[in-house]
């Protein structure tokens, strides 16, 4: 079990409507906290590709 499955999950950043309202370093601090959930999904799909792949190894019949 990765240590990632036993924490809360976290709720993906939701959108912000109407940019208009925002400064621009709220923009950027939304940005940034978007490129960060990006790279920890990634990270997510690399770790279910990896296991799918050590599975279908296993379970391979040559």
């Amino acid at each position: 079990m990765d240590p990632e499955d036993l924490e809360p999950r976290k709720q993906p950043a939701q959108p912000l409507g109407n940019l208009d309202s925002l400064s621009i370093a709220e923009l950027e601090a939304h940005i940034v906290a978007l490129e960060g959930e990006i790279t920890r999904i990634r990270r997510a799909i690399a770790a279910k590709r990896n296991h799918r792949t050590g599975a279908e190894e296993l379970f391979r019949k040559d």
